[in-house]
């Protein structure tokens, strides 16, 4: 058996905890994609064997067979997990030019916490 795909979030934040309570119903294969905080042990370590640009970036990671994506990357490959109805907005998406998705993305973390109030315990 193959290793789970592995997102990492930010266990604190409530719009990562609601991403994940969606995203997990959502997806094609339940085995597919693990969930990780990323304050947690397993999390601190896996950043840190990322390239040094990635591990000073304040966002979402997704390791997707051994490569990791940050930001609007990240979020976007997420569709690939999906049921096809999901997964049918992935070249759309992809086709919006990264720096335009991640001023987006920039855009909204930024905000989050204000936006969503914080989780009385991690979901993932």
């Amino acid at each position: 058996m193959t290793q789970p795909d592995l997102l990492l979030l930010d266990g604190e934040c409530g719009m990562c905890n609601s991403g994940a309570l969606f995203l997990r119903p959502r997806l094609i294969d339940q085995s597919s994609l693990r969930f990780v905080a990323i304050e947690s042990e397993e999390g601190a370590k896996i950043i840190s064997s990322l390239p040094e640009k990635m591990q000073l970036a304040d966002t979402v990671y997704l390791i997707r067979k051994g490569k990791p994506f940050i930001r609007s990357a990240a979020i976007v490959r997420l569709l690939l997990y999906q049921r096809w109805w999901w997964k049918f907005l992935f070249p759309f998406s992809w086709m919006t030019p990264l720096p335009i998705r991640d001023l987006i993305y920039r855009f909204v973390a930024k905000r989050r916490k204000r936006w969503f109030s914080p989780p009385t315990e991690c979901s993932f």
